[in-house]
């Protein structure tokens, strides 16, 4: 059984869409189980059917108001860099409604709606390989993965966006008597969910480079704070799926092939800019096939 595993990363996803459009339509890769995590869940189910061109197209034409219903920063250009700040405006006004979170990203899910039809809910559905994507029950504090098998149409479309909704900057989701956000914030990395579902063959697709190059600029308030605290959080589980998943593909005699970043793309995955997420889908493209070329050798 051959499964493909895809970390979470926000806009990085792209970049994993092109290491997967190597594996499937030039190395002919298939596979049993597809199970991705945040922006790994958007990617999964295009990827079961081979509809490549079709993500490809949705993660190179996205932008913040494709994600954003209410964006919590305000992102400007400062000699060729992004400057990003707070957007108190956007943030109190969903204070004032009530909101849990300091972003609303409904928008997504009306994305997701459109790019996945019931049509291709079915399809997936009726074929032998799994469709998997993790969420984070905050109430009964514990990760969850939802497959496609279990689910109706609407509650899939729900469980892939909320496996997206980084917190606090995108929405809190309150389904089935309970509070869910982001799966990265208990399972960035599912290597270890796909092995427990009988996989002994596994590519994964890890969207951080494999030894950290980061040093971060000093916190200058409250919000970037918040976004290095909650950064830092994912780096560790991030780290800490990797040591465990690899810890049991040895156990179980499973073979491994990760896929990490070769460089830093960016430090901020929540921002979404086309132009750059155009050239890291074919930057991961590139970097597959001459990671496999090498292989060969």
């Amino acid at each position: 059984m051959r499964a493909l595993v895809i970390s979470g990363g926000g806009s990085k996803g792209a970049f994993a869409g092109g290491v997967a459009q190597h594996l499937i339509q030039d190395l002919n890769r298939k596979y049993d189980l597809f199970i991705g995590t945040s922006t790994g869940s958007l990617l999964v189910s295009h990827l079961a059917m081979s509809k490549i061109e079709e993500i490809k197209k949705f993660y190179t034409s996205v932008n913040q108001s494709s994600i954003f219903k209410s964006c919590p920063f305000i992102i400007k250009k400062k000699r060729g860099y992004n400057s990003i700040s707070i957007n108190h405006l956007n943030v109190l006004r969903n204070l004032l409604k009530g909101k849990k979170s300091f972003g609303d990203s409904r928008n997504l899910r009306e994305l997701i709606e459109t790019a996945i039809s019931k049509d291709d809910f079915k399809r997936l559905q009726s074929q032998s390989h799994d469709v998997v994507v993790t969420v984070t029950n905050l109430s009964a504090n514990k990760v969850e993965y939802k497959s496609i098998k279990d689910c109706e149409y609407e509650d899939f479309l729900d469980w892939i966006w909320i496996s997206c909704n980084y917190p606090p900057f995108m929405s809190l989701v309150r389904k089935n008597f309970c509070d869910y956000v982001d799966g990265g914030l208990g399972s960035m990395v599912p290597i270890e969910e796909a092995i427990k579902r009988g996989a002994k063959e596994l590519d994964v697709i890890v969207l951080e480079t494999e030894v950290n190059y980061i040093n971060r600029m000093p916190t200058k308030n409250p919000f970037s704070l918040i976004t290095n605290m909650v950064n830092f959080m994912m780096d560790q589980i991030e780290y800490q799926n990797i040591r465990i998943g690899k810890f049991s593909a040895r156990e179980k005699d499973v073979a491994l092939d990760l896929y990490y970043t070769p460089t830093v793309l960016t430090t901020n995955s929540l921002v979404f800019d086309k132009k750059k997420m155009t050239e890291w889908w074919t930057k991961g493209y590139e970097f597959a096939r001459d990671k496999n070329h090498y292989n060969k050798l």
